[in-house]
């Protein structure tokens, strides 16, 4: 009977049979390893620059208008942020008012781009013009609007909603992704929020006085039961009356504030004076409209908000 002979592959009869499956596979499957092309994205200032970050993932590449530690109400865009939203297929803004260089920029730039405003859907605050930090929370009133509306952890789930659903309409095949971000990201929110409550919880509401720059926490206020007081208004750029900041240093003196702050983006020289009169030591700085660089004590949204709950209610405590 005749035996069956047995092939056996000499060594580079293998290699070389290895090498073209190896080949092959990678023709067969090239969409698989592939990485999409990340979705251009333009956002205001850090704080939403960071919101966009946490929903859009690895899918979108966001640049920062105005960065870490500027200042969105005196910014003054360049050809560079000019030639960034001209690229850009989405750009992100705060509305409300807060940026009001921004249609200015869209128009030159001859951007394209689909433009969110992530505050739709928020309840503005009417701030009353005088600086004072009292708030009239009635559309009919005259006055300016009050656009630091992410200062509520509340607002930020609608913000992280309209973002979520712009890059769906920028990108349909990421719209999966970016809904189970945000769902994600908004758990966090609810978290945070409960925390802040939390470190209030056994304040006095009528200790809850605070001084900072300018009218920027006005919607954290109205949260929280905080009276905030501030010798501008709700934009850095506006002028604080010699009258006002009288005003303000009797109204410290008399009711024993203690809790005074300068901000991240604010000159500090006008809360230092008005320190000096009233004879109260600065309780450090706060985050009002701009994030910390990466590795400094805000670098995110939720980072800021734990950072400036806890320093001011250290401070209301007389810590």
């Amino acid at each position: 009977m005749k035996l069956q002979q047995t092939f056996v592959p000499t060594r580079r009869q293998a290699i070389v049979a290895a090498s073209f499956a190896l080949a092959l596979g990678t023709v067969a499957t090239p969409l698989q390893a592939q990485t999409p092309t990340p979705v251009q994205a333009v956002a205001s200032f850090s704080i939403l620059g960071d919101l966009v970050r946490q929903v859009g993932g690895d899918r979108v590449k966001v640049e920062v208008l105005v960065g870490p530690g500027s200042d969105a109400h005196v910014f003054q865009p360049t050809p560079a942020h000019a030639r960034a939203v001209a690229q850009a297929r989405i750009v992100f803004a705060n509305g409300l008012g807060f940026e009001g260089w921004m249609a200015r920029l869209l128009k030159t730039s001859g951007s394209k781009a689909q433009t969110v405003v992530v505050s739709k859907g928020v309840k503005p605050i009417q701030e009353d013009g005088h600086g004072h930090g009292h708030k009239k929370d009635h559309a009919h009133d005259h006055g300016h609007t009050d656009p630091h509306a992410w200062q509520s952890a509340g607002n930020v789930k609608l913000y992280v909603k309209n973002i979520a659903q712009g890059l769906c309409r920028a990108d349909v095949a990421g719209c999966e992704v970016y809904d189970r971000n945000a769902k994600a990201y908004t758990a966090q929110l609810d978290a945070l929020d409960a925390e802040i409550r939390a470190g209030w919880a056994s304040i006095p509401a009528a200790q809850r006085k605070v001084i900072t720059s300018h009218d920027a926490f006005g919607y954290y206020a109205r949260d929280h039961g905080v009276r905030f007081l501030a010798p501008q208004g709700v934009s850095t750029d506006s002028e604080a009356s010699a009258q006002g900041v009288a005003r303000l240093v009797r109204q410290i003196r008399q009711e024993q504030i203690r809790a005074l702050f300068v901000e991240n983006i604010a000159d500090p020289r006008l809360i230092e004076q008005i320190a000096r009169e009233a004879g109260v030591k600065p309780a450090g700085a706060l985050f009002s409209d701009s994030l910390s660089a990466p590795g400094g004590e805000a670098p995110t949204y939720i980072d800021m908000m734990r950072f400036n709950t806890r320093a001011l209610t250290t401070a209301v405590r007389g810590g």
